[in-house]
């Protein structure tokens, strides 16, 4: 069995976010940049069908030179090969069909993306990718399970959880549950090592349309001042509540 594994190069949670150009363009200076969560998920899940199934695995991002930390990081983690498709990633309708031709060309039986990124928080690629490459789909992917060309997934739905079985090829969207945070796996010495060695392909990029574009970014409102009141003051607190809060 042949995986793909989409990686997305996004900031770290704790980053602090700022923008240039009249808040018209991301400022990546002394910015984190680390693997996804979702795609981690999805990525150490992949590690899982090599181990016990003898898979194959490979990881791919649309980017620029900036993004390859990350992909060897993937390596590191043991993926087998990795692939750079030379190109921003402006959209996902663009990064979906970049995506699709990595697909097609290297005939994969299964492509674990996370159901979004957490910097723009789109939820879009995988299913486009789904659609462009004719492959059965399945989002909001707990568990997976693959039998031959059989596959049996259970996704989160509202309310409750649902079990559905399907046929290679496959894209799925995958989230946390997708295997335990526990789970999670960090390079070691041998593995930064042995990532050294891996190929790390960059291909160029087909000159997909881009169908949005960013205008402005904006932060959200500031906290207010935080006003502390004496534990034994009920009077003051109620009159704050009631007078400035205004929920009683």
């Amino acid at each position: 069995m042949k995986i793909l594994v989409c990686i997305s190069h996004v900031p770290d949670t704790t980053s602090k976010i700022n923008f240039t150009d009249g808040d018209s363009k991301f400022d990546t200076s002394g910015v984190q940049f680390v693997i996804n969560p979702n795609d981690e998920f999805g990525l150490t899940r992949a590690m899982w069908f090599k181990e016990k199934q003898g898979a194959s695995v490979d990881v791919v991002n649309v980017g620029g030179p900036e993004t390859e930390p990350t992909l060897r990081k993937a390596l590191a983690i043991g993926a087998d090969s990795a692939i750079r498709v030379n190109t921003p990633a402006v959209d996902g309708y663009q990064v979906a069909k970049e995506l699709a031709k990595v697909v097609k060309d290297g005939g994969y039986d299964l492509v674990i993306a996370g159901r979004e990124s957490i910097d723009y928080n789109g939820a879009m690629v995988p299913g486009m990718l789904a659609e462009l490459t004719d492959a059965n789909f399945v989002t909001n992917c707990i568990n997976l399970e693959v039998d031959g060309t059989s596959a049996t997934a259970i996704r989160e739905i509202d309310g409750g959880k649902e079990t559905v079985s399907t046929a290679l090829p496959l894209v799925i969207g995958g989230q946390k549950g997708l295997v335990e945070e526990s789970d999670l796996r960090i390079p070691n010495m041998r593995g930064i090592m042995m990532a050294r060695k891996k190929p790390l392909n960059v291909v160029e990029a087909t000159s997909a349309e881009t169908e949005t574009s960013s205008v402005k970014f904006e932060k959200p409102v500031s906290k207010g001042a935080v006003t502390l009141v004496d534990a034994n003051n009920l009077d003051e607190l109620v009159n704050l509540l009631h007078n400035e809060a205004k929920v009683i």
